[in-house]
């Protein structure tokens, strides 16, 4: 029996959003997984060396949405760390991700 009430989302949008700011070394990336994982979404936080973070978030419209809402708070209501100044990215078509991985 499949009782749609208790699973998981169907994954209908990919977010790919570039975080900005003081986002490396303050734990951004794994507060990240816990939001990501709380709204039932796969994907990835990355740090890249020019100080930046890809996050990468599959799952449900609402929830891709809610999580990008999260990142750009100012200020953060769901404790986020560091200091955020822009997220630039889009929303578009998932590619079937599993998991949330911190990199």
């Amino acid at each position: 029996m499949n009782d749609r009430s208790t699973t998981t989302p169907a994954a209908d949008a990919r977010g790919t959003f570039w975080v900005h700011g003081r986002v490396q070394g303050v734990g951004f990336r794994w507060w990240t997984r816990g939001q990501a994982l709380e709204l039932q979404l796969s994907g990835s936080a990355t740090n890249y060396p020019d100080g930046r973070v890809l996050v990468v978030a599959e799952g449900a419209r609402a929830q891709v949405e809610t999580l990008l809402e999260r990142l750009q708070e100012t200020p953060s209501n769901h404790g986020r760390p560091g200091r955020v100044d822009t997220v630039v990215g889009n929303v578009g078509t998932p590619r079937g991700v599993e998991g949330f991985s911190c990199r």
